[in-house]
């Protein structure tokens, strides 16, 4: 019964958010598709490349072109591509983090306002399973959703630019689908999905406490109090040490702090809470290492920090489910 009840309130998510969470990622991916891909490929097959072209050091005049590219470079550029080539959705991977930011703090907040929560709690299901439900959706629910319009659309252009070189006489497309970059890639950004929900986690708790009690405009109370909490221990530290010449050192905690929960729902963000992408993951002439993109990110779980943040977020999941229970606009 709790299976069947979860489904149909995930659905339920779903169809009230289906505009942010389905339609504008896909209008935006079919406009990155339209736009880079056509220019691409009306800017090659109406002007060509330019008269003098540089491969592998050589320059060489645009009729030799196809025949300079030697099966290595093609292999070469085809695992590049198919490397990198799900970035160039990376338009959608930021509107997700704004989807998910807003999504969690009207959650709660628009049921109350307009008392809709009236006519759902007059349902057999339990605070607990609707607060839980929500946050699924927001952890998990619109990131697959973007997974997949994302592919779609990075695939699309993919096909786009070999079909750009294939104007030059130059076949891209046994290379291209020889990768396993192409099929791999996709899978790496499912696999993430446990380690973005795990560092979203106090994000999505907190955006949604927030929501649950706010009685009007929930963006100022949930973005205003940790930034204005971080003034006053500024001002606080910078008194002391004013007046004792001893610092608290609570600034770097207090920052921390704050970006895990305003910042946690932005993909990748967990490599900045761990001091910056490692070297050896970014993009070089070999493209990108996906296994070890993989197996660096589950590393940064191994961390205290991670799991306090999930701990906490526990507390405040728990909070809104009883705030919503009894919190009420009247």
């Amino acid at each position: 019964m709790n299976t069947t009840t979860m489904k149909w309130l995930l659905r339920r998510e779903f169809w009230e958010n289906k505009g942010s969470m389905f339609w504008a990622p896909l209008v935006v991916g079919a406009l990155l598709v339209l736009l880079v891909g056509g220019t691409i490929v009306y800017g090659v097959a109406a002007h060509g490349v330019p008269a003098h072209v540089t491969i592998n050091g050589q320059t060489v005049a645009n009729g030799g072109m196809a025949a300079s590219v030697t099966l290595e470079s093609r292999e070469m550029i085809a695992k590049i591509a198919t490397g990198m080539y799900l970035a160039t959705a990376s338009p959608l991977f930021f509107m997700l983090s704004f989807a998910v930011f807003f999504y969690c703090l009207n959650s709660l907040y628009d049921e109350r306002r307009d008392r809709s929560i009236l006519f759902w709690k007059s349902l057999p299901v339990s605070d607990q399973m609707t607060v839980a439900s929500k946050a699924v959706t927001a952890l998990l629910v619109a990131p697959l959703i973007t997974i997949v319009l994302a592919v779609g659309a990075s695939l699309a252009l993919l096909f786009l630019v070999c079909v750009a070189f294939s104007f030059q006489g130059i076949n891209m497309f046994s290379a291209v689908l020889a990768s396993r970059d192409l099929y791999l890639s996709p899978l790496i950004l499912v696999a993430l999905l446990p380690v973005y929900a795990v560092w979203a986690l106090p994000t999505v708790a907190w955006l949604m406490l927030v929501s649950s009690w706010a009685r009007t405009k929930p963006f100022m109370w949930a973005v205003g109090v940790p930034l204005i909490g971080l003034l006053i221990l500024k001002w606080v530290d910078t008194a002391m040490e004013k007046i004792s010449g001893v610092s608290l050192a609570i600034m770097p905690y207090a920052q921390d702090i704050a970006a895990r929960i305003l910042g946690g729902i932005l993909p990748g963000a967990w490599f900045i809470f761990k001091g910056g992408v490692p070297a050896g993951l970014r993009p070089s002439e070999n493209g990108v290492d996906l296994p070890a993109l993989v197996s660096n990110s589950y590393a940064t779980l191994a961390g205290l920090d991670a799991w306090i943040g999930v701990a906490l977020a526990v507390l405040m999941l728990f909070a809104a489910m009883r705030l919503r229970r009894w919190r009420d606009e009247g």
